[in-house]
């Protein structure tokens, strides 16, 4: 998470002149605005440009904005690239109580009447980047040689970068946020996969196998396989 006052704010909003204003006026205290103008443009950005916090209208073309709240609320924040635990402020000329109810439960941390006063809404927003700031961060994990970032999905061991597929990554992630911690099958495929019961399955077996095979490139030993049990990521510190 980024200091606040350099903090990548999206703006979801389809009207014209509020998008413009708000983005001008943020850029202008220092943030970092992005603007979507529809839902799936929000949703697009928020998975590839990781902002600190988004400002999202109720009433978009292609999608109400409860829907766009309730999908990164449902972000499992391992397979997937957003960040489920991301501020998120609902800023709409919707403002009866139903409204400002339902906001609150599809996850929103504030909710905001157009028209609104624009210090106003800079004091909330400011007071929610400093209370993220305060959340575990989820920043680089480093296991001896190897180094992933879980947002950008940038994964390298002895600096070279390696290509992983979702459910490769999601599977390395998992696994290097408690390197010696033996997880079950079963959480695994719950976790990653969604899977309710192990049944007989493969898939996590091949997933592990191939990505063994890619960490190992340069002998390092990745992946441990617990016999009957489960997978970790290291037999002990370091990952050598």
């Amino acid at each position: 998470m980024t200091h606040d006052d350099a903090a990548t704010i999206l703006v979801v909003e389809d009207d014209d002149v509020t998008r413009s204003f708000l983005a001008d006026n943020l850029a202008a205290d220092g943030y970092d605005p992005l603007v979507a103008d529809c839902a799936a443009d929000g949703l697009r950005l928020l998975e590839r440009k990781f902002p600190d916090l988004a400002l999202v209208d109720l009433g978009l073309p292609d999608a109400s904005g409860f829907e766009l709240l309730r999908r990164v609320r449902d972000a499992d924040g391992v397979a997937s690239r957003i960040d489920p635990a991301m501020p998120l402020v609902v800023v709409s000329g919707r403002c009866g109580e139903l409204d400002r109810i339902r906001g609150f439960e599809r996850g929103a941390d504030d909710y905001v009447c157009k028209p609104f006063s624009y210090p106003e809404l800079r004091g909330r927003i400011a007071a929610l980047l400093r209370r993220a700031d305060r959340r575990p961060a989820s920043g680089r994990l480093r296991v001896g040689e190897l180094e992933l970032d879980p947002l950008s999905r940038d994964v390298r061991v002895c600096g070279e970068r390696l290509a992983l597929s979702q459910k490769e990554f999601a599977l390395l992630r998992t696994l290097a946020a408690e390197p010696t911690r033996v997880f079950t099958k079963d959480e695994l495929l719950r976790t990653i996969w969604g899977f309710r019961a192990r049944g007989t399955t493969r898939t996590l077996d091949s997933h592990a196998c191939r990505l063994r095979h890619k960490l190992g490139a340069h002998g390092h030993r990745f992946v441990v396989n617990v016999w009957g049990v489960g997978y970790r990521l290291v037999d002990g510190p370091g990952g050598t």
